[in-house]
């Protein structure tokens, strides 16, 4: 009893100027926006045709300006030649593609203010992020109505024995994702946000489009004698007037790669933890 009442008289006092100590470990959060492609089909980098993007993330926090996060991302992509009303050449090549781009990344964050969750003083900071990622995608078009896959079609020779140096191109890519954004935090538990990512990639075929175009003898017609899909998707100039798909005639630019951005608001939550009371 009177080691328990020692224990008492000397804690006591710092016990009531104590306060715990709440510590943000990390945050799981998810966002939705839009997406929008840059390359052979859209060189302008125009933003006319954004479509459907989503993501969920973790975010470990190392301090108070540093954090590192795994992403996984859905965006919706397309574009076509119809936009391209300023090149005349681009607007007859008459070109379209769209494709799901499935993403897997891991970013670095860096915040430029100290952030601390539920603090009014410290609720606020724009960031930037950079990162590494790998992504999945799948180009396709549509003729007459029907959805066709684009990259076993070979539209530039890919897998063709008439073409030996084309091989076909993989459906996974690498990226480099760099962006900025900001967050506010709500409470000790929610944020709320908003970020822009750019992606530079590995690939030039996000639009199935990248270098010349090959001999129509390529496409070898169908067993009745009418052209085959791949014909028909390599070069649809033919739906804009003569065609144009010469073999050697540029097709798309391979020295450029395909690029794409996401914009997402988003909300996480705080995984938190509490310190033992400390004294002032």
């Amino acid at each position: 009893m009177r080691h328990l009442l020692a224990t008492l008289m000397i804690c006591l006092p710092f016990a009531m100027f104590a306060q715990n100590s709440i510590v943000q470990e990390g945050e799981f959060g998810f966002g939705l926006g839009a997406a929008h492609y840059f390359g052979d089909l859209n060189t302008r980098a125009k933003l006319n045709r954004p479509k459907l993007a989503a993501g969920i993330f973790f975010r470990k926090n190392f301090g108070n300006y540093i954090a590192m996060r795994i992403t996984g991302n859905f965006a919706q992509l397309g574009y076509s030649d119809v936009y391209n009303t300023h090149n005349e050449y681009m607007h007859r090549r008459n070109l379209s593609f769209n494709t799901k781009v499935w993403e897997l990344g891991l970013q670095g964050d860096f915040n430029f203010y100290r952030f601390l969750p539920g603090d009014p003083d410290f609720r606020f900071t724009p960031y930037i992020t950079v990162g590494v990622s790998a992504f999945n995608y799948d180009p396709y078009a549509y003729l007459n109505g029907q959805k066709y896959f684009l990259r076993p079609l070979g539209t530039e020779g890919q897998g063709s024995a008439a073409n030996p140096d084309r091989k076909q191109y993989s459906s996974m890519a690498f990226a480099i994702p760099f962006g900025v954004g900001f967050k506010y935090s709500i409470n000790e538990r929610t944020n709320i946000g908003f970020e822009i990512v750019h992606r530079f990639t590995t690939t030039d075929y996000l639009d199935d489009v990248s270098k010349t175009y090959v001999d129509p003898a390529s496409f070898p017609p169908n067993p009745d004698g009418s052209p085959s899909v791949a014909y028909l998707l390599s070069d649809r100039s033919y739906e804009t007037g003569p065609r144009i798909g010469e073999k050697g005639r540029q097709r798309g630019n391979s020295q450029n790669k395909d690029q794409f951005v996401t914009a997402m608001v988003f909300i996480s939550f705080n995984l938190q933890s509490y310190k033992c009371p400390s004294a002032f």
